[in-house]
């Protein structure tokens, strides 16, 4: 009897150990996250110190692209262009003197006005739209956060579907 209470507690202390160290520890692994930068290619054009083709990083400002091209000169008029603006690929930043009229894109298209962006005073200057819808659409902005489709632009109050018919090909919200 006596050997076989041994016996017992020798398998069962063996049981006990091999449960022990059989198992490997928990390994937790975080997931991680690689950030990819994109580059972006604009024209910095008008009065600016070296006009040229910059390489921009996706999410640099049109202040930083200005920036790259020397700054600039003393006859800029920086008034007429939206320095916070995000830079897009293949885009012209014209930096224009004062009473020079802004270049239309390549395409021969007026630039679209970035609704997310544009001031009032950028805003008046689209068909049907007067200093008081202009105010109206920054205020909704102001309070709603930026624009998800230029669709919603019919959000704000004054504009219905006919004034956004006629600004739809000259307004985004990239």
């Amino acid at each position: 009897m006596l050997v076989l209470l041994i016996v017992l507690i020798g398998v069962g202390s063996s049981i006990l150990f091999y449960k022990r160290t059989a198992r490997p520890p928990l390994e937790i692994l975080l997931p991680t996250t690689i950030a990819v930068t994109t580059e972006v290619k604009v024209y910095v054009s008008g009065a600016v110190a070296h006009p040229g083709v910059y390489t921009m990083r996706q999410g640099d400002r049109v202040l930083d692209a200005i920036d790259a091209a020397g700054g600039t000169t003393e006859n800029a008029d920086l008034t007429r262009i939206n320095l916070a603006a995000k830079v897009k690929d293949e885009q012209q930043i014209h930096v224009p003197k004062p009473g020079e009229s802004l270049p239309q894109e390549s395409s021969g298209q007026p630039q679209k006005i970035n609704i997310n962006t544009a001031s009032v005073e950028a805003l008046d200057t689209l068909p049907d739209i007067g200093e008081t819808k202009a105010q109206a659409i920054v205020n909704y902005r102001k309070e709603h956060g930026d624009f998800k489709r230029i669709e919603d632009l019919v959000e704000v109050a004054g504009i219905g579907s006919s004034t956004y018919e006629n600004l739809k090909n000259l307004i985004t919200v990239d």
